[in-house]
């Protein structure tokens, strides 16, 4: 090995170097320290004897291609230590070019020993996040067993919808606040757990009494999620901000006859918008113990008809639009 490479072994982190087969010539001692294996153990290996086989395979394909391309190449591995744990590290590889022989320098951070915050990728904060967020949203309405189907489709509409309103109106969303309300919407109704159940699943007409308590539900839902966010870890729920505007004002309407705040038009978060319709329209087409359910036809007809009043027209538009690339 070329004496200018053993530079990089003096290097804070782990340090692999190896050949263009990829056989290893040297590694520091971060290296060893990090993975286990002894500098004398693993020369003349083959760099992939790591392999977890938990890295996807699109990291390989982007590293392969980037090494074809003669460029360096950055990315996150989950591989094994010679104790058999599991490790994630973010590397670094660059290839080098000396009399016409060509290196590879690695250069790993294993995540798990940062000394601040913890690692997670994103599709994993996404799933993680999703699924306490389910948790939490099914845990508050677990007085009512056949909530949790809705509360679902609301999740996957809601998705669909703001995709859907994306593309067609051209707000350029970021995928990471798509994301957000599609995973925030289930929290919905969450203040219902709070609803004397003699008042929520009454039969016959809410007096004025009643109904106000009724009201007071995206009130309570807001309260109980800042209550539950001082607990969470802000590493693997985000943006609650997004998930507070869905629950306190989904229940707004167009025109401001809505509640809690009476908010109206573009007053009432983007978020909220498209939870309403989401909600109305899923509970229009369920069968429910008062009612049968409506064929999605009706459905929409009634939502074209609170086009302006209830619902933002647009967003309207959108959700048939939807409708329409599925063929219904």
């Amino acid at each position: 090995m070329p004496i200018v490479l053993s530079g990089y072994l003096k290097l804070g982190d782990a340090v692999i170097i190896t050949d263009q087969d990829h056989r290893i010539l040297d590694i520091n001692r971060y290296y060893e320290q990090t993975t286990g294996y002894s500098r004398d153990s693993i020369i003349g290996f083959k760099a992939g004897f790591l392999k977890s086989g938990l890295t996807p395979a699109a990291t390989y394909t982007s590293l392969k291609s980037e090494m074809k391309r003669g460029n360096p190449w950055s990315g996150v591995f989950t591989n094994r230590k010679k104790s058999g744990e599991i490790w994630h590290s973010s590397i670094t590889i660059t290839p080098i070019q000396l009399e016409n022989k060509l290196y590879f320098v690695g250069i790993f951070r294993e995540l798990e020993q940062l000394k601040e915050g913890i690692y997670l990728s994103e599709k994993k904060r996404a799933e993680t996040q999703r699924e306490l967020l389910k948790v939490l949203a099914i845990s508050c309405e677990i007085r009512d067993p056949g909530i949790e189907e809705h509360l679902l489709r609301v999740q996957t509409l809601s998705e669909k919808l703001v995709y859907m309103h994306d593309r067609r109106m051209q707000l350029k969303l970021s995928e990471s606040y798509k994301s957000h309300i599609a995973h925030a919407s289930i929290l919905h109704d969450i203040g219902k757990a709070e609803i004397p159940e003699g008042i929520l699943y009454k039969p016959g007409p809410l007096s004025p009494y009643e109904r106000k308590i009724i009201e007071m539900h995206p009130l309570m839902g807001a309260d109980i999620l800042n209550k539950i966010s001082r607990e969470i870890n802000n590493e693997v729920i985000s943006s609650l901000e997004v998930a507070e505007n869905i629950i306190l004002y989904h229940h707004e309407k167009w025109d401001g006859t809505g509640y809690p705040h009476r908010l109206k038009g573009e007053e009432i978060p983007l978020e909220a918008r498209i939870t309403a319709i989401v909600d109305v329209f899923d509970a229009l087409t369920s069968r429910r113990a008062y009612k049968d359910s409506w064929s999605v036809a009706r459905a929409l007809s009634f939502l074209n008809e609170q086009k302006g009043k209830h619902f933002d027209p647009d967003m309207v538009e959108s959700f048939f639009n939807y409708f329409d690339e599925r063929g219904e």
